[in-house]
């Protein structure tokens, strides 16, 4: 199993298409959700809203996707947010330069260093244009911020390069008129651009891709909160640098100070546990403590909860203590008050952000899913994450059967997110069924018109029961569940 067989599931069946794919000019790092995939992001956003935001009780909000400039300079975005970049000057061909190095010397290559630094990596390790061998130029900056003009006089204005600058801007309103209580929760789930400069590996890297942002505000000062302490007796992957992961219980990491409170202990077990629930393998997820070149210019300390995948260890979430920074800029630029009242005094709350990126997350459970077994092919996806809960097939088109399929099909999906497939023989349809990650499917036969029972088939272990057609809307939560 590896990257191009899942993708070519993945597109085949309507998860996953390039956007305009009729137009050759379309440009690299815009995808398309199918049908499939439609259903497959919602269940996946649905348990993050259980797991994550109901179960602490987040606040959820939805903010514009366009923000004004200055925005974006108190986030430091129009400032620092660019990727190093270098032309071959030859054929003018654009590479980014520390994945051009780490392709070339297979090591991690970190993102923050200068310039100089690059060109000289490029130097001692001989890397010419990948296209014509020639030599390449030096390395420059290039911002990733897609640039838009507001009404007739263009007003200078960005497409948002992360969700959680609405989050932040919003938090003086929010704190003020919905009575909260630090330290919160404050989520979002929406669209976020970014101008990638050669995105690659399709669904991985796009220049419009979905977040699914937690930013916590606190107050150092005031972390007393006994939630917290039920992250102590629960185990995370910490990994330090590129290495295999420990299991180790949260009390222990907070021991050995791999990891520095027990609010970001437990916020850490929070986001590995929802992984681990809706389906990856635990001993493929690590959180990999950052160091200080990889880290971004606002964090104290940051953690990436990665998954291990065909193509090497995967970002998911990027798990940042981004401190005061944030609400200290805003203000600052703004002129706008970000501060609270905490015993008399007015202070800064920091942040503790758990940022996931949707679509990679989406890719990582499928290829974790994906199974080829005695030449079948099927999605072993959980219940709560796919797309189609149950589906429902006539053994043959003709007496009678589709019409009694049909009535089932009708009361179910009242409840449930179900199928109807009268097409082909019944090997193709289970066959389809299991590609999509179906995991029951209700098969009405010639014994269904005389004993109303039906054939339920369990797609992992292709076993069947015989179970009466009135007892399917109580049995189908459970076998859900």
């Amino acid at each position: 199993m590896n990257y191009e067989e899942v993708m070519n599931l993945a597109t085949r069946r309507g998860f996953f298409l390039r956007s305009a794919e009729s137009y050759s000019s379309t440009p690299a790092g815009f995808w398309d959700y199918g049908p499939l995939g439609v259903q497959f992001k919602n269940r996946f956003i649905e348990m993050w809203r259980k797991m994550l935001v109901r179960r602490d009780a987040m606040v959820e909000i939805d903010t514009a996707q366009i923000m004004p400039k200055n925005v974006f300079v108190a986030s430091g975005h129009l400032a620092s947010f660019s990727d190093p970049v270098i032309e071959c000057g030859s054929c003018h061909s654009i590479f980014r330069a520390d994945k051009l190095i780490e392709e070339r010397t297979k090591k991690n290559t970190p993102e923050k260093l200068d310039d100089q630094a690059y060109d000289m990596l490029i130097q001692q390790n001989r890397i010419a244009c990948p296209n014509c061998n020639s030599p390449l130029k030096g390395t420059k900056r290039f911002n990733m911020m897609f640039r838009v003009g507001i009404g007739p006089q263009n007003e200078e204005a960005y497409l948002r390069p992360e969700t959680c600058q609405g989050i932040f801007v919003d938090f003086p309103y929010l704190f003020k008129t919905q009575r909260i209580k630090l330290p919160k929760g404050f989520a979002q789930y929406g669209k976020s651009f970014r101008n990638e400069i050669a995105p690659r590996q399709g669904i991985l890297r796009q220049r419009e891709f979905y977040q699914a942002e937690i930013e916590v505000l606190f107050t150092p000062a005031n972390l007393d909160d006994p939630r917290f302490d039920e992250a102590l007796g629960r185990p995370i992957n910490i990994a330090e640098g590129d290495t295999e992961p420990r299991r180790m219980l949260a009390s222990d990491a907070l021991k050995e100070q791999v990891v520095p409170s027990k609010l970001i202990a437990y916020y850490l077990t929070l986001i590995q546990s929802f992984y681990e629930e809706i389906g990856l393998d635990p001993s493929n997820i690590r959180l990999r403590r950052l160091t200080d070149e990889e880290k971004a210019f606002y964090s104290s300390v940051a953690y990436d909860l990665e998954v291990r995948t065909s193509v090497g260890w995967l970002e998911l979430v990027a798990c940042n203590y981004r401190s005061d920074y944030d609400l200290k800029r805003h203000s600052e630029v703004s002129g706008s008050d970000f501060t609270i009242d905490e015993g008399g005094k007015r202070v800064t709350p920091h942040v503790f952000e758990l940022s996931m990126g949707v679509d990679r997350s989406l890719y990582a459970l499928l290829e974790n899913c994906y199974k080829v077994e005695e030449g079948r092919t099927y999605l072993s996806l959980r219940a709560a994450v796919a797309p189609i809960q149950v589906g429902i097939f006539p053994l043959v088109t003709k007496d009678g059967l589709p019409e009694a399929a049909t009535e089932i099909y009708r009361s179910l999906i009242k409840e449930f997110d179900a199928l109807y497939d009268g097409s082909g023989s019944i090997g193709r349809r289970y066959a389809r069924a299991d590609e999509a990650g179906v995991p029951f499917c209700i098969t009405v036969d010639h014994d269904t018109l005389s004993t109303k029972t039906v054939t339920v088939r369990n797609r992992d272990s292709k076993s069947q029961e015989r179970v009466a057609v009135s007892e399917l809307e109580l049995m189908l939560p459970k076998l859900l569940r």
